[in-house]
């Protein structure tokens, strides 16, 4: 009996096919971590029943589990505190014989001045990197995209990059940046499709939102090398590093999408899902069923992105660790999430206790792209809503005080509405760690409003500088640059191309509009270094009217009053303050103009369009 086990052994091993492994995610970790085990998705070819071993002192080899179809295997990896950092020794075997799992255990960065998290303190910018500068042409083309890069259509890629981002951080520090937001830099599709060759329009994800790879950097950006010179370069100026991520879904060429590693990693198939209906109110709806939710959580975004199921305990885990290796492998201070009410806040749960477990002082932003406060403040943590489940989430982006605040500045609407928006603020659990801002990559850009002007722009800068929460500047928005809706707001920076006729990163370069918003904007953002109470201070309305607010931002003993007149006439009038008569302020604009505090008032006299912001 044992003869014809031995004979039947034989003659498997020499009519299996040979395993194959094509991809290792993650590629490293490491020692020390707070996830151990790690586990490892292996992709490849005829893995069924592999079993993987180590031969590296440290590093154990668990259970493993393969899918049907012998594509993906599942093993957990065992890193010892005392493991050397450095390629480790691990082998796959299967009945048809074995091959090597490459896999490194890292040496971790140093703690210093990394992982720093982002705050009311910050002013952030937000830069989609293909569209910023051209630090490196030899990537423009490579070898394995050919055809993506054309800087005459607005889909392909232009050839902005990180080595682009890493030559003008002096020029962000002067406008007084603390942190920037990059929009992310997965891998992204390395082909036209033929439907795309078809129709002769081009989609490709340069901005970066349609992964193939979760665990590489675009080609034409660099590589994580770059990105981790970067982060550190940017923290030798000050300046900190928030990373765009996108949890809810993949890019529709991922391996993924007709290949998928367990049965319900994604929610549906590409033959077979939902399209995602927008629904999101019905998330904060007590009265809501699980079937009214469902189109919302698991349909496919735009009926078109594979929707990621974070049910499904090998995909949490997986973006789990996709994302400690991120902030790990490049020193990063903070997070922007991408599309965050389309997944289970459930799993928000998790993902942010284990990034505190590991990173406590991180931050993340999430994306909730909603006018309603109520709706947008119930995806920030810091509260259990009514289904017991807080989000963790430290910040989200106000786009509630975003649509108020281009109403009043750029589409002839009242400013009184920007105040009543403010006062919603009592729905938030921390409306200080609120991202605020005028513009992004989603929205058209604010000077291609029908009433948009410089002077609107400059009202907008100067609300955003002195009021709560975390003003984030989009690229381009501090020289007034023009733009229409999707692909049109994403120009390029003029200047970041060798070739360009201006170069806006100079002042030289910069047309007399465009100077004039730059200044505005970089003595905004000294004052707000300077004087604390614009950053950390309680704020107190002291005016309202129709096209006037003026209110106080006081800290301690220190007091800056801002006066905003979005009337097309001058104003003049006594403004109410707390300050102690005979106190003296000047504008931060023009120090000539000064106020002396009588009788609880300071007189405030502002022109038209205008902004006054008195500081001690």
């Amino acid at each position: 009996m044992k003869r014809c086990f031995a004979i039947l052994f034989l003659y498997t091993a020499l009519w299996a096919a040979a395993p194959e492994v094509t991809k290792v995610d993650p590629p490293n970790w490491w020692a020390g971590h707070s996830i151990n085990p790690i586990r490892l998705l292996i992709r490849g070819k005829e893995l069924n029943g592999a079993r993987v071993t180590s031969a590296s002192q440290g590093v154990k080899a668990g259970s493993s589990r393969t899918n049907d179809a012998g594509t993906y295997l599942f093993v957990d990896i065992s890193i010892a505190k005392n493991a050397v950092p450095g390629p480790v020794r691990m082998q796959l075997t299967t009945a048809g014989g074995s091959t090597v799992v490459p896999f490194e255990i890292m040496r971790p960065l140093a703690r210093k001045d990394r992982f720093q998290g982002f705050s009311a303190d910050d002013v952030m910018y937000l830069i989609m990197p293909d569209r910023f500068s051209n630090g490196d042409p030899s990537n423009d083309d490579p070898v394995v995209s050919r055809g993506l890069f054309d800087r005459g259509k607005s889909r392909y890629y232009h050839g902005g990059d990180l080595r682009g981002v890493m030559d003008h951080l002096s020029y962000l520090k002067d406008l007084g940046v603390t942190a920037i937001w990059l929009n992310p830099v997965y891998d992204n599709v390395n082909h036209l499709n033929e439907r795309e060759k078809y129709d002769g329009l081009a989609i490709t994800d340069y901005h970066g939102y349609g992964a193939v790879d979760f665990y590489g950097v675009d080609e034409h950006l660099g590589d994580v090398n770059t990105l981790r010179q970067l982060t550190d370069a940017a923290h030798a100026q000050g300046i900190k590093i928030v990373l765009d991520m996108v949890a809810n879904h993949s890019g529709p060429y991922h391996p993924w999408a007709t290949n998928s590693p367990t049965p319900t990693w994604f929610n549906g198939t590409v033959q077979h899902h939902l399209a995602n209906t927008w629904q999101t109110w019905t998330l904060m709806d007590p009265h809501g069923t699980a079937e009214s939710r469902k189109a919302t959580l698991d349909g496919w975004f735009i009926d078109i992105l594979p929707d990621l199921n974070q049910n499904d305990p090998e995909v949490a885990r997986y973006l789990i660790q996709n994302t400690l290796w991120w902030v790990g492998v490049a020193g990063l201070d903070g997070i922007r999430q991408d599309t965050l009410p389309y997944v289970p806040r459930t799993f928000w749960r998790e993902w942010m206790a284990a990034i505190k477990r590991e990173y406590p002082n991180l931050r993340v932003v999430g994306e909730m792209f909603d006018g309603d406060p109520g709706l947008v403040s119930f995806f920030q943590g810091g509260k259990a809503r009514f289904d017991g489940v807080d989000s963790g989430v430290d910040s989200l982006f106000d786009f509630p005080l975003f649509f108020a605040l281009r109403k009043a500045f750029a589409q002839g609407g009242e400013i009184r509405e920007v105040a009543k928006m403010l006062g919603h603020d009592s729905l938030y659990p921390n409306p200080n760690m609120l991202v605020t801002f005028a513009g992004l990559h989603d929205v058209e850009r604010f000077m291609n409003e029908k009433q948009a002007s410089a002077d609107g722009l400059k009202l907008a800068f100067t609300l955003l500088l002195t009021t709560r929460g975390i003003p984030m500047i989009y690229y381009g928005d501090e020289i007034a640059m023009p733009g229409g809706g999707d692909p049109d707001n994403r120009r390029d920076f003029p200047g970041g191309w060798k070739d360009d006729s201006a170069n806006a990163f100079t002042s030289a370069g910069r047309t007399g509009d465009q100077q004039i918003v730059f200044e505005h904007v970089r003595k905004l953002t000294a004052a707000r270094r300077q004087y604390e109470c614009l950053r950390q201070g309680t704020t107190t309305n002291l005016l309202t009217e129709p096209q006037v607010f003026a209110y106080a931002r006081t800290l301690g003993r220190s007091t800056a009053i801002v006066v905003l007149n979005n009337e097309g006439k001058a104003f003049e009038a006594m403004i109410p303050t707390a300050l102690a008569n005979g106190t003296k302020l000047h504008d931060l604009f023009d120090a000539a103009v000064q106020a002396v505090v009588e009788n609880g008032s300071i007189r405030a006299a502002v022109p038209a369009r205008t902004g006054r912001v008195y500081v001690p």
